[in-house]
This record gives structure tokens, sequence and C-alpha cells, in this order.
């Protein structure tokens, strides 16, 4: 009787763990970055009456990669906007209305697809602000999935990091964990000036821890400011988006070894935090940098001239390596974009060079 007792008992207890959920003592502590996204947008939506979202359907169909879920329901067709597939036209409708005092949140189905918008994006939004002698503000986000996906192609995987950094008057931003994502969208859509919003795709479902201070609704991250993400001794690496948890994982790896590596979250492209990379670089004496974009003319070209050029050239023990992606438009075939993109090997193989741990 005792044992068959224990049995029900366990029975039970087993029916009653599945059917209450844990979820929501996950939640407290944890967030995927699409959610971020969504509760930013939310929240800045309902701070400020001025701001809207537009796009290809971010309204009804809760947006391609449901970040705008549940937006259209909440505040309606006049600010949650579907666009037709005129990427020119809606990007341009949305500068007027920042110049107008509105807050237009622009988003790209894929940053790709903002090629056919460049113009508005460069001509129009980031250079106004100059060319009316400081007149005329231009709040606008231009926000949406960057770098490679999987599985479509050679124009829909690149990363437009170097690209849009390139441009003064703009802003860029490169969230890579859930804090990232609500604190840098939040401060992108309040700031008085265009910023690009350089989101991952495949990083929307990944869940990240994420603190009390970040969950509150006043909770904004300085643009510009780098986060360092692991501290180490012996070497940093240095990232942005989705190649930050690439460096962690290599990070890890080395660390089984005996190599304890600095990985910083750059978080900001333009403005690049150049004091944190000096910084690390002055006490590590070595430097990889990490992304997914070309190689040439990339954010790694911008670092490694950053720091040629910084009193940290001289603390340097070896040259500087960057591991990126492979020189090529992004293959169809799975197997070949694999090749194309850094893998944690590729970090390990480059650290232990730079360490001539190998030769």
């Amino acid at each position: 009787m005792a044992l068959a007792a224990t049995r029900v008992a366990k029975h039970v207890s087993g029916a009653l763990s599945r059917s209450f959920s844990t979820s929501r003592v996950a939640a407290a502590t944890q967030m995927t970055v699409r959610d971020a996204l969504n509760s930013a947008l939310d929240e800045e939506m309902e701070h400020d009456e001025n701001v809207f979202l537009m796009g290809e359907e971010v309204a009804q169909y809760d947006g391609a990669y449901k970040v705008s879920r549940g937006l259209w329901k909440k505040y309606g067709d006049k600010r949650v906007i579907d666009t037709p597939i005129t990427e020119s036209g809606f990007a341009g409708i949305a500068v007027g209305a920042a110049m107008g005092g509105l807050r237009p949140v622009c988003e790209f189905m894929t940053f790709n697809f903002s090629m056919q918008a460049i113009d508005h994006v460069i001509n129009s939004a980031s250079k106004t602000f100059y060319m009316s002698a400081g007149l005329i503000h231009v709040p606008i986000v231009f926000r949406g999935p960057n770098g490679a996906a999987a599985g479509v192609g050679a124009q829909h995987s690149q990363c437009f990091g170097a690209w849009y950094s390139h441009c003064p008057g703009l802003k860029v931003v490169s969230p890579y964990s859930s804090e990232d994502a609500r604190g840098l969208l939040k401060a992108a859509i309040r700031d008085p000036d265009p910023v690009v919003v350089l989101e991952n795709e495949i990083l929307y479902g990944q869940p990240f821890d994420i603190s009390e201070e970040a969950l509150s609704k006043d909770f904004v991250l300085p643009i510009g400011k780098a986060k360092i993400e692991r501290s180490g001794q012996h070497i940093t690496l240095v990232a942005h988006s989705r190649a930050v948890m690439l460096a962690l994982e290599a990070a890890n790896a080395l660390a089984g070894e005996g190599v304890e590596c600095e990985v910083i979250n750059l978080r900001s492209l333009r403005p690049l935090d150049e004091a944190t990379i000096i910084d690390s670089v002055m006490k590590t004496r070595n430097l990889v940098t990490v992304e997914q974009g070309w190689p040439q003319s990339g954010i790694g070209s911008e670092i490694c001239a950053r720091i040629v050029e910084s009193p940290a050239f001289h603390y340097l023990e070896s040259p500087v390596v960057r591991v990126t992606g492979v020189d090529v438009p992004m293959p169809y075939a799975k197997s070949l974009e694999l090749a194309c993109i850094p893998q944690q090997h590729d970090v390990v193989k480059a650290v232990k060079k730079v360490l001539k741990i190998i030769k």
C-alpha cells in the first residue's frame, strides 16, 4: 500500500509539474530579443503619442518576425501602418514625418531592402541637421534584421554595419542581447537625430537573462558605450551583434586551455566606443576582432585603424587579426553558407595565432 501510494504521489506530482507551467518564473529573469524589442516599442508608443511604426506587414500580420505583435490592436491604424512593398516610398514618408515633428520607426523587413531607400536614409535623414545649420532635427529610427540569416541567398544575407556607420549624421547601434535590444531601441526612439538599429534575425528567438533594471520603462542604454561581457587578461575580443555570442563561446573554450579572453560587445557602431577598446588592449596587449560582415572596409578594419592611431598600438605584442565573413556573396547551399560565416573554431584559431600558441 505504501509503495502504491508513493507511486500515485509521484504520478500526481509529475502531472502537476506538467500542468502548471514554470514559464512565468523564467520570464521574470529571461526575455527573448523579439519580446525585448516588442516591449520597447510598446512602452515608447505609450510614452509619446508622436511615436508611430510603419513598414511591410507590421500591423495586422504582427510583423514578418512578430516584433510588432499586438501593437496594431492596441494603437490602431494611425500609429501602426502597413505599407506597400515600396521601401523608397515609405522611408521618404517617414523622413518627412520626422521633419514635421513626429517620431517614426521605419521597419525594413530586412536591411538588404534598405538599399531601395538608402537615398532617404543618407541624403534626406542623416544630412539634414547639418545642412539646415542645426535648425531641423530628424528624429527617426530605421530598424530591422541585419546580417547573415539562414538559407536566403546572397541578396538577403549581408551586414550593413560598415555601410551605415560610414556616414556622418547617423547613429548606428547593433544589439546582441535582450538588454541591448530594449535599452538601445528605447534610446534610439528618444534620440533627436536619425538612428539605424541593426537587429539580427537569428537572435530574435534567443532568450537572455535580463535584470529588473532593464525591465523598467525608464531603462535606456547610452548610444556610443560598449559593454565588457567577459573580463580577461590575455587577449581582447571585440564583436557586435551575433558575433558577440561567437566570441563568448570561443572565450569559454579557450578558458579551458588557460587563456582568458576579454570580450567587448560594441553595442554601438557609430559612435564607436574607442576608449573601452583602447583601455582593454592596453591591458591585454593583444586583439582579435570578430564580425559576420565582409573583411574589406569592415568594422574590424576600422577598429584596427583606431588602434594603430592610438597609444594602444605601442602595447601590442602581436599584430591584430580580424575574423570576418568570407569575401564573397553569400551562397545559398547550407554547407557553403556555414563555410562563409565565422565559426567558433575560427575565433579560437585566430586567438592562438595572435598568442603564438600555433603558427
